[in-house]
């Protein structure tokens, strides 16, 4: 293949600064107008040998890929997936794990030109449906942990016409297994000469308010990532050898781009373990094993492994810890850097429209409790007024935070088919967070709460109102509404109030069986962990379930 340019923006961790002040006002983004993301975490790096990826499975079986050997998968992919119908445009769904196929399903479909739509294996059939339906999927790639989910919610796919199954799983007549399938084709395949401003990926987050909304990502979003994972989650320190892991779900957009992709841009090697729920036992092996020296986690996940001992002497590997998703607090850090002999532990900040916009790099800055840390380079962050987003509030004064939205790659280009839901997201040149926060004198940003009623729990986003109606869809349900309270190991739980149908007796057993229903329809982490019942909902002047009453009710 033709040299690919190397873009030297992006190797800043080269240069030496005195302050990260310097960092910032010297950094430039550099975007070419052509620009395929495969070609970049991938094929520019098959010759010369070195591993990408490094796999684990539950029962203890181990693989790894080259470079090479995962551009030869992705091209049989992209090949099979071409003759199958699957066009430049296209959305292919990807129901997987952390597994090789998941990275293999996503590099074959930027390499087409097609858009792949990463869904979490927690999802029940209704979470499923909608997504693949709502994107219009033309193919879908399935793991056996969720293929009873996915043939559920199947015969509700309009577009569907390819299904690829992965895992120890019987294929029915509608069905083809991953490997057998492409294992025959070329490994020849010529990359899709795509724009930086060409769809990527569609990742479903949930909000307040209606369905879940399909976030556009486009194929410069890698590197509007690369600045942050290099101070945030490199600590200004890449070096040949490191090994980077997460037992994030790669169907959260924190794992794929901030850990899996930005890894593979700097041709450094990923670690895939498809274990099943975390395990903070398992996680210390990992880490010994892999010898993992940079390691991103939920501090949900940090908290867990706080409570077991650990293998101090195995973890001598890891240099750097990045936290996002929630807040992280000082005991976390204190304990971190204690088991892991000095470790730089960071909080990073984003989402799923605009990611990697904030975080920690000790190298260059001080560490501050209950702070963020700074924008990245690159990244223009301020606190707006929530009202008018008009206006930037003065120092240390709560306000909403919003990045500037023109020219900066990691922002979205826009809800999929909600032009008007992007344009409330998008205003005065801002893109609004929906998060409360504030900043210091010294640009340090500190979050301070949600400005809708989105529950952040285990760095999960979950909408009320989808549990809302799915709690609603069952016969012994009149009505619900659902707030998030605190819960002193995921930050947040839901809690749902129903209203029980007539005749219907409210006891122990209805309360079990509601929670199956969700568990069962849209996901495993957005089931209500307590539910209350009530003779009447509060509900606003139109109808709707006042949830502010409800949060009243609860304090």
């Amino acid at each position: 293949m033709t040299a690919v340019p190397r873009l030297d923006a992006y190797h800043f961790y080269e240069r030496e600064f005195e302050s990260y002040d310097e960092l910032v006002d010297s950094f430039e983004w550099d975007v070419p107008d052509r620009f395929n993301v495969a070609t970049y975490v991938c094929d520019r790096w098959a010759g010369d040998g070195r591993t990408a990826l490094r796999y684990e499975a539950a029962d203890g079986t181990t693989d790894a890929y080259t470079y090479g050997e995962l551009r030869d998968a992705t091209n049989r992919l992209a090949n099979y997936l071409e003759a199958g119908g699957v066009e430049r445009g296209d959305r292919v769904g990807i129901n997987a794990p952390q597994r090789p196929e998941t990275v293999i399903t996503h590099l074959a479909c930027w390499k087409l030109g097609a858009v792949s739509v990463p869904l979490s294996t927690l999802f029940g059939p209704d979470a499923i449906a909608y997504r693949l339906e709502d994107a219009g999927a033309v193919a879908a790639v399935v793991d056996e942990s969720n293929v009873d989910d996915f043939r559920a919610a199947r015969d509700s796919l309009s577009a569907l016409e390819t299904t690829l199954l992965v895992g120890d799983v019987e294929p029915d007549a509608e069905e083809r297994r991953f490997w057998p399938s492409i294992d025959d084709r070329s490994t020849a395949f010529d990359v899709a000469d795509t724009a930086a401003e060409d769809d990527l990926v569609l990742i479903y987050t949930s909000g307040t308010t209606g369905d879940p909304k399909g976030v556009r990502h486009v194929h410069r979003t890698i590197l509007g990532h690369l600045p942050l994972f290099v101070t945030t989650f490199g600590n200004m320190d890449l070096r040949d050898g490191d090994v980077y892991w997460t037992p994030a779900e790669w169907a959260w957009i924190a794992a794929l781009f901030d850990v899996v992709f930005p890894a593979m841009y700097y041709g450094r090697e990923a670690v895939a373990y498809n274990g099943g729920s975390f395990d903070p036992r398992t996680a210390f092996r990992i880490l010994a094993e892999y010898d993992v020296t940079n390691f991103f986690a939920p501090p949900t996940a940090l908290r867990m492994m706080m409570q077991v001992e650990a293998p101090r002497a195995d973890v001598g590997s890891l240099r750097t810890i990045a936290a996002g998703g929630e807040a992280l607090g000082e005991s976390i850090v204190e304990w971190a850097v204690d088991v892991f002999d000095g470790v730089a532990v960071h909080e990073g900040y984003g989402q799923t429209e605009a990611n990697m916009l904030a975080g920690d790099c000790t190298a260059l800055t001080e560490f501050r409790e209950g702070m963020v840390g700074p924008a990245g380079p690159g990244h223009e962050i301020a606190i707006v007024d929530p009202r008018t987003a008009e206006a930037t509030v003065p120092t240390g004064d709560v306000g909403e935070i919003a990045v500037r939205y023109e020219k900066d790659p990691v922002c979205f280009a826009g809800y999929w088919n909600k032009p008007d839901r992007t344009d409330a997201k998008v205003r005065n040149g801002w893109l609004l967070t929906e998060d409360l926060g504030w900043m210091d004198e010294d640009g340090y940003l500190a979050f301070e709460s949600r400005k809708d009623d989105v529950i952040i729990s285990a760095g999960y986003r979950i909408g009320p109102t989808e549990i809302e109606e799915c709690l609603a869809s069952h016969e012994s349900v009149a009505d619900a509404g659902v707030i998030g309270i605190p819960d002193e190991e995921r930050g947040e739980v839901p809690k749902a109030f129903v209203k029980a149908a007539a005749g219907v007796n409210p006891d122990e057993g209805l309360r079990a069986e509601l929670r199956s229903h969700v568990r069962s329809r849209l996901a495993q982490y957005e089931y209500p962990r307590e539910i209350e019942f009530l003779e009447e909902l509060p509900k606003t002047s139109t109808g709707k379930v006042r949830r502010a009453s409800l949060e009243e009710r609860f304090e």
